[in-house]
């Protein structure tokens, strides 16, 4: 894996090693692929017994989930399972559901389950969608300094060029023109608090979710969601969540 920490004045991040050729066509479609077989496996697995219950026991900082539109917090699952073996105990706001609400009215669910359970120095761990709600509460709405930090997982913090062809208005938001997302970007205070990793290609969003100031890390894995499932991916969430 690589960590890409922004070189000052501006400079293109340091990889410490030669960027290697973007992957062609043919490996972008498989990637999709296999992508989308992940995506309907953990959808499935909604349906099983386990629940948010079983993950909120342990004796270090506490962990708030938050996945991306569409998905149930049962795709952080494989995250989740890693920190809370750790002793972390790994809260979900069930009240998010499948994530299609704006991202202020969401980002406000999560601060009222942080002061309901009084949660402190929490960290955010969050896919996609859910680093934007993730930042939007640590920017607007955290006053007591609740959310410690945050590491976020394939999240479009410059929006997506795909979001332009969205059928559904809440698929649109992910442009880079959005009202929110722009304010989002120009919030650039919070961004050392977190943890941005992503994938050598991410089929969703093109452009990647490289952020200023923050420390950005690459994962050798291709697509959207199967990320969340590649230990490497693991390894770089527990090293951000335990620093």
């Amino acid at each position: 894996m690589t960590d890409e920490a922004s070189a000052p004045g501006g400079e293109p991040p340091l990889t410490g090693r030669p960027v290697p050729p973007g992957p062609g066509l043919a490996q972008r479609a498989w990637w999709a692929v296999l992508d989308w077989i992940y995506a309907a496996r953990w959808q499935i697995s909604s349906l099983g017994p386990t629940t948010a219950d079983d993950y909120r026991d342990g004796d270090q900082s506490a962990v708030v989930v938050i996945p991306g539109v569409y998905e149930t917090w049962h795709f952080m699952r494989p995250l989740m399972d890693a920190l809370h073996d750790r002793g972390h105990p790994v809260h979900v706001v069930a009240v998010l559901r499948h994530n299609v609400r704006p991202v202020p009215v969401s980002a406000a669910d999560v601060m009222a389950y942080l002061v309901e359970h009084d949660l402190r120095d929490v960290v955010i761990v969050a896919h996609s969608k859910g680093g934007l709600i993730g930042k939007y509460a640590m920017t607007d709405l955290d006053g007591d300094g609740r959310i410690d930090r945050m590491v976020a997982v394939s999240t479009p913090f410059a929006g997506s060029v795909l979001a332009d062809l969205a059928p559904v208005p809440h698929l649109r938001v992910f442009r880079a023109t959005d009202p929110v997302l722009a304010g989002l970007a120009e919030q650039l205070e919070t961004n050392s608090r977190i943890t941005s990793v992503y994938g050598v290609f991410d089929t969703l969003i093109p452009g990647g979710s490289e952020l200023t100031g923050a420390r950005n890390v690459t994962v050798p894995v291709g697509g959207h969601f199967r990320i969340l499932g590649d230990p490497s991916t693991r390894d770089v969430v527990l090293d951000a969540v335990v620093d």
